[in-house]
């Protein structure tokens, strides 16, 4: 039996898809390591922040607003990036392909060699 989070799910639901308890673990992973980024983040930038206090003096406030806010930014990037890895073990363990993530390719525009011809004169010349 397979849980996700609290809930328990169904063995043929598992046997259906045999990747559900390797993503369900790479899930969780992926949230406590966001989780101990925030943390040690925040610890960390407060440190940092308090060793460098006395050259940029400003109350205690700012100081712990500053860490929240960037740990929460670290925090997020973390867990994206590694739901992101899940989501593609995912799909790899359910169709046997690993997802092309790579941007498509931009196609290049021609430039006019020359001024074109319509019925209402040249392009690019001014009729006063």
């Amino acid at each position: 039996m397979v849980n996700l989070g609290l809930t328990k799910v169904d063995d043929a639901l598992v046997a259906k898809h045999p990747g559900l308890e390797s993503y369900a673990a790479c899930q969780s992973h992926a949230f406590m390591k966001g989780s101990g980024t925030f943390v040690l983040g925040v610890a960390g930038f407060f440190a940092i922040q308090k060793a460098l206090q006395r050259k940029l003096p400003y109350p205690l406030q700012w100081n712990l607003l500053i860490s929240i806010v960037a740990s929460s930014v670290g925090s997020y990037a973390v867990t994206r990036w590694e739901t992101q890895k899940c989501s593609d073990l995912w799909l790899l363990l359910e169709t046997g392909k690993v997802p092309d993530r790579s941007p498509p390719p931009v196609p290049r525009q021609e430039e006019p060699t020359a001024p074109q011809k319509t019925k209402y004169g040249d392009v690019g010349t001014t009729i006063y």
